[in-house]
């Protein structure tokens, strides 16, 4: 059996790619679209009751799950979740075009167009995390509002989703490819306000394969999976 897991220093393309090589066979077997959508939304929400309790370790642990079902999901179909997140977010709001983000003072009703400039592109995941804690600082809002951000970007996400699912239009897809960055940036956003590293945790979580089963692919059953208790 191989053994694969994620590195401290690792991109999210890498994170990506290492959910495929450990996911994608029962993904394949077991889940739709519907039902990775399902799962996504099941941990984000663990992770916000975990906001409300004020319990760090809870939020934590979901919100990575939550993170690993969306790469499943964007593996489905077929979306550089690294490059979505990076053309949305360059180093600058996505909206008000500003680092750090100026939209409550300015309060604008139109997106700012942006120029991206590659050479501040991010290279690892950690990277990333260091780049949103600048574009949105953590002392700007509580964990309760990064939580409600997250709960609002994984409606949107479904929304999206089922969308595209429903009349398979190309504007539609295009919706899925820019909520699927806007719920990235929360997970960062989320984990800044909490005060945890996104990267170290998921070495930390997948070191050896599965966290789970700690197999490669994934034997975890459908069963199991439905009854986990976080």
């Amino acid at each position: 059996m191989a053994k694969y897991s994620f590195e401290r220093n690792g991109t999210i393309g890498d994170f990506q790619q290492f959910i495929h090589d450990i996911y994608s066979i029962p993904d394949d077997r077991l889940y739709s679209v519907w039902d990775l959508l399902v799962q996504q939304q099941r941990f984000t929400m663990r992770s916000l009751k975990g906001v409300r309790k004020k319990d760090v370790e809870k939020t934590k642990y979901n919100l990575l799950v939550a993170f690993s079902w969306l790469m499943a999901i964007v593996n489905r179909m077929h979306i550089d979740a690294e490059e979505e997140l990076w053309q949305r977010f360059p180093y600058l709001c996505s909206y008000c075009g500003r680092k750090p983000c100026q939209c409550k003072i300015s309060k604008r009703t139109i997106r700012a167009k942006v120029r991206i400039d590659e050479k501040k592109r991010p290279q690892t995941l950690s990277d990333y995390q260091k780049m949103f804690s600048e574009i949105y600082p953590a002392e700007t809002r509580t964990v309760a509002d990064a939580g409600v951000h997250l709960g609002e970007e994984m409606g949107e996400v479904a929304e999206a989703v089922h969308n595209h699912l429903g009349q398979h239009l190309p504007q539609q897809f295009e919706a899925v490819r820019l909520e699927v960055a806007d719920f990235i940036s929360c997970v960062f956003g989320l984990a800044n306000s909490a005060g945890f590293d996104v990267a170290t945790e998921l070495a930390k979580m997948f070191r050896n394969n599965c966290h789970i089963c700690h197999r490669a692919p994934c034997v975890c059953s459908f069963s199991e999976v439905a009854h986990l208790e976080t």
